[in-house]
């Protein structure tokens, strides 16, 4: 690779701006000061450092499981909010997609990742990853209301403005405002829009899991890469 495109993905300088720091004598490779942009280096086996401190690119797709917090958007551009990518410390941000956006004031599991086909297969209901939402509920539901609520999300449901019901589900309740949902689909706002059937405003949403995938270990805002073994099984 280029050594000026190398620094640029490193530090996400643009290329003018890296042949600036080149030029000024602030990169090194393998400890030897450099000035030439065009030189050609390995990203695995060259050392490149920018005033002391080492500089490294990615060198394949990358899979990141993030504990998002509230406050932050699922988009590639800020609007009203924050985005998340701005909780995670890696070069070209700008190339990582989402797998199931959640909501500004949503909590919880967010996989992103620079593969398409992998992105597809994690959101794709027919490879059925279950998501595991805990959700905190308005109104409370007696135990009549929770019975009927659970047998109809099994069943499925047709949301307003929707030409199919929901794929079957299982709802579970802690008590009268608390319960869990387990889906293997993603529908727009769908677990807001099904307890809205029932009379009912989902008042706080979190999702513990995707698949396989949990936040054990994390706190809000932290993330981390997942193991390729975690990667193969979706």
């Amino acid at each position: 690779m280029r050594l000026d495109k190398f620094i640029s993905k490193a530090t996400e300088l643009s290329r003018k701006e890296s042949k600036k720091i080149m030029h000024a004598g602030e990169i090194t490779v393998n400890e030897q000061v450099v000035k030439d942009p065009g030189l050609h280096v390995d990203v695995i086996n060259d050392e490149v450092m920018w005033a002391g401190e080492p500089l490294s690119v990615a060198t394949g797709n990358r899979y990141i499981l993030l504990y998002k917090p509230e406050g932050f958007e699922c988009t590639l551009k800020a609007k009203e909010y924050p985005i998340v990518t701005e909780l995670i410390a890696v070069p070209e941000l700008g190339s990582l997609r989402i797998a199931g956006r959640l909501d500004v004031d949503t909590t919880g599991a967010l996989l992103m990742s620079d593969d398409g086909g992998w992105l597809h297969r994690v959101t794709s209901p027919k490879h059925e990853h279950a998501k595991v939402y805990e959700l905190t509920l308005a109104s409370a539901m007696d135990s009549d209301a929770q019975e009927k609520a659970v047998k109809k999300v099994a069943e499925g449901i047709l949301l307003e403005g929707d030409y199919e019901p929901t794929k079957p589900a299982t709802l579970e309740f802690i008590d009268d405002t608390h319960a869990r949902l387990t889906l293997e689909q993603g529908k727009y706002h769908q677990v807001k829009r099904m307890m809205g059937y029932f009379g009912n405003r989902v008042t706080e949403l979190h999702r513990a899991s995707i698949g396989h995938i949990n936040l054990d270990g994390l706190e809000k805002g932290d993330s981390r890469f997942l193991t390729p073994e975690e990667v193969a099984k979706f």
